[in-house]
């Protein structure tokens, strides 16, 4: 049934009302959704809240679709909270059943058997997790079998945990591998722009501010005005390789770069097989796993074949342009094996360096002490990146972290 469908039924302001509580309370019922909408993860301030309430005064109550559009425009702002909130607003104000129980959560407590049987693959984890979290209940959900570090593993347990391949690893430490990547964090270094801005402190002095103050000022002593020059962080760009030999490596670093992502602005990645995709939009969500699922959706070519040179040919000439500015730093994930037998690898390889301020290699194959640049595709590639590292570990994701977080390796080209 649609969310929005024109021929459903009219309502009447008393009976609507008594259909959230009871009492006429709709004020309540609103704040209430407008608290599981942030729960869920939706960012609404005070200010959206009485925006929503009087937007629903001046348009009343008697069309749906009306009170749906007064909601949705007043609470949100982000185009990729739409389908969390449909889903929501179908079940808040939709379901009788429901809204009965709701009504009266605004007045008391609501038992944890006494909670609504809500449709599960209907809603998203997100959504239930802040339902049940309103009231202290816990979501009833498939048993699985749950996989928990023991607080009684000891250092060289863990130890040997962050240093197993990921080729290698059980589905249970898979598991218990994504929830250590999912904390790990990216320090990029700031860098220093040509631009000035106000500063008390600042290392120069504002000739042009400071006259203007002179011009203000009857004191005999001329104020110096102070600047100083702004730093903005850089663009992360990831181009990752989704091919067969890369799937185990992949699978887990879409879960780190989907934590990056959520934690700072401007990070662009994309996928590539026999073809490139741009993910950045679905990296954005916030359930990690709606965002993967819509990644999986879009990439088609996920473990096939390997189109290196091609890829990079695509991103230079489509992507590079809106996404290597200002120092933008890139990380390309792949083994270098390429099913073209690197053509077209070299120019477009040597652009992609030119074009960005540092550009970082990571390849699982150098987890191997022997490993030799044999293939025709890393030959090629080698002698334009800045840096060549192994990413086949918790470890080596942590190495990474800790390497790009000294400045000097960064900041110095």
């Amino acid at each position: 049934m649609s969310l929005l469908n024109k021929n459903s039924e009219r309502y009447e302001k008393m009976d609507l009302i008594k259909r959230f509580d009871g009492r006429g309370k709709l004020v309540a019922n609103i704040i209430f959704f407008t608290r599981i909408l942030r729960d869920a993860g939706i960012s609404i301030g005070l200010t959206q809240i009485i925006d929503c309430l009087k937007s629903v005064t001046l348009i009343g109550l008697s069309v749906r679709e009306d009170f749906y559009w007064a909601l949705f425009s007043c609470l949100i702002k982000n185009r990729n909270d739409k389908e969390l909130f449909d889903q929501a607003f179908y079940i808040f104000w939709k379901d009788p059943k429901i809204l009965e129980k709701f009504g009266s959560l605004t007045l008391t407590n609501l038992a944890n058997n006494e909670f609504p049987n809500l449709d599960d693959k209907a809603m998203s984890r997100r959504l239930k997790e802040a339902l049940y979290a309103s009231h202290g209940a816990e979501p009833r959900t498939e048993e699985k079998p749950e996989v928990e570090l023991d607080a009684s593993l000891t250092w060289s347990a863990v130890e040997e945990l962050n240093k197993k391949d990921f080729e290698k690893m059980s589905a249970n430490e898979i598991d218990l591998a994504i929830k250590e990547i999912r904390q790990l964090k990216l320090p990029i270094p700031e860098l220093t722009s040509r631009r000035f801005k106000f500063s008390h402190n600042g290392k120069y002095v504002d000739m042009k501010q400071t006259m203007r103050s002179s011009f203000r000022s009857s004191f005999d002593l001329l104020p110096l005005m102070k600047r100083d020059k702004v730093k903005n962080k850089p663009p992360l760009v990831a181009l990752c390789d989704i091919s067969g030999s890369m799937e185990s490596y992949s699978r887990m670093l879409l879960h780190f770069l989907h934590a990056v992502t959520n934690d700072r602005d401007r990070v662009h990645t994309f996928l590539f097989g026999t073809r490139l995709t741009n993910v950045t939009h679905y990296l954005k969500y916030k359930d990690v796993d709606e965002a993967l699922e819509k990644v999986g959706a879009v990439a088609s070519d996920w473990a096939g074949g390997t189109k290196i040179g091609q890829s990079l040919l695509d991103f230079n000439k489509i992507w590079s342009r809106r996404v290597l500015s200002q120092g933008a730093l890139v990380i390309l994930i792949t083994d270098g094996l390429d099913r073209d037998e690197g053509s077209g690898l070299s120019g477009a390889i040597r652009r992609l360096h030119m074009s960005c301020r540092h550009l970082l290699w990571l390849n699982p194959l150098l987890r191997y002490d022997q490993f030799e640049p044999k293939s025709i595709g890393i030959r090629t590639m080698l002698p334009h990146v800045d840096d060549f590292r192994s990413i086949h570990n918790i470890d080596s994701i942590k190495d990474l972290s800790a390497v790009l977080g000294r400045s000097s390796n960064y900041n110095d080209r």
